[in-house]
């Protein structure tokens, strides 16, 4: 299994540690192209300048990496960017790419890379982790170790024995639980982290290609990630119990007006035009097969589509 450490902003981690959020944003200010050092469920390593002695002070699970506006990554991610405000943020992201704050042509167009992570752990200080013996500091983001050997083994394995007795929350102990599958079965096995509401969102935003997957609206402040089963009656915020859907789809889906059969088809009820005398936009759409991700594993879950056909659409 890999592990991936990353120069960490001391602001960043001092401002996440004093409130354990469930997920995070690990943005990269200069929006870089993509990242791929990590495979799903493996851990990114938050690692402190030099000032801080490259200190390790928490990690968190890679969930999957992908680009956005700066106002749309505030919308999704709120604090859990680190930050206590968009303007906060904005001040940061300048700094770091030696632009000013108030550009507005800056504020218009400028994205950042986002690595998204799940369950982060942050250390207290007397709890922090010495970084790698073998690092070389004129590396700017980060670097992968194999975590079966050398400095990566030992810190991975510190990393672990400083959560030993600690109560976990569950969606810590469910992704560490995951990473040690991977360790056993190596990182050809695919696995689905645990995720908060907005990894939840930007992942299902991302594998459905940012279109609806019933219209293929592409208007992304128009789209919205709908879970098939609720997260409020035990659905999970997960690839396979996910649609994304126009906001207007997505309201009439979880009013049980509309559905997505198990072989993925779209229906429309017949209460519809009888509760409202109208809906011949949506009848129009009804019998097509929606477009799903394009890897089998996180196409729609069958149990949880038959679960909405069965509890929450209106045939009648």
């Amino acid at each position: 299994m890999r592990g991936y450490i990353a120069n960490t902003d001391y602001d960043w981690y001092r401002f996440l540690g004093a409130r354990q959020p469930e997920e995070v944003n690990f943005w990269r200010p200069g929006g870089v192209a993509t990242f791929n050092s990590l495979a799903a469920g493996e851990p990114l390593f938050f690692k402190l300048k030099k000032r801080y002695n490259s200190a390790i002070v928490g990690f968190g699970f890679y969930v999957s990496f992908t680009k956005l506006r700066v106002p749309m990554a505030w919308e999704v991610f709120k604090e859990a960017n680190g930050a206590g405000s968009l303007e906060t943020m904005w001040v940061r992201i300048a700094r770091y790419v030696h632009r000013r704050p108030d550009d507005p042509q800056f504020r218009a167009t400028h994205e950042v890379g986002c690595i998204l992570l799940t369950s982060p752990v942050f250390f207290e200080p007397e709890d922090w982790v010495s970084g790698p013996a073998d690092w070389h500091h004129n590396i700017p983001g980060g670097v992968s170790y194999d975590l079966s050997t050398g400095e990566g083994q030992r810190i991975w394995d510190e990393c672990k024995l400083r959560l030993s007795g600690r109560h976990l929350p569950d969606a810590v102990a469910a992704n560490l639980s995951l990473s040690n599958e991977l360790e056993r079965y190596g990182p050809g096995r695919i696995v689905h982290p645990r995720l908060g509401q907005g990894t939840f969102r930007v992942v299902i935003t991302d594998s459905y290609q940012r279109a609806c997957a019933v219209t293929r609206e592409r208007s992304l402040p128009a789209l919205e990630a709908a879970h098939i089963k609720p997260y409020a009656k035990g659905g999970e915020h997960s690839l396979p119990n996910g649609l994304l859907l126009r906001a207007d789809i997505h309201r009439l889906f979880d009013a049980g007006y509309v559905t997505v059969t198990p072989d993925k088809r779209f229906l429309v009820s017949k209460r519809l035009k009888e509760d409202f005398d109208n809906g011949a936009i949506y009848y129009a759409l009804a019998g097509i097969e929606i477009a799903s991700p394009q890897r089998p594993e996180d196409w729609p879950d069958r149990e949880a589509l038959e679960w909405h056909n069965e509890k929450v659409f209106v045939a009648y």
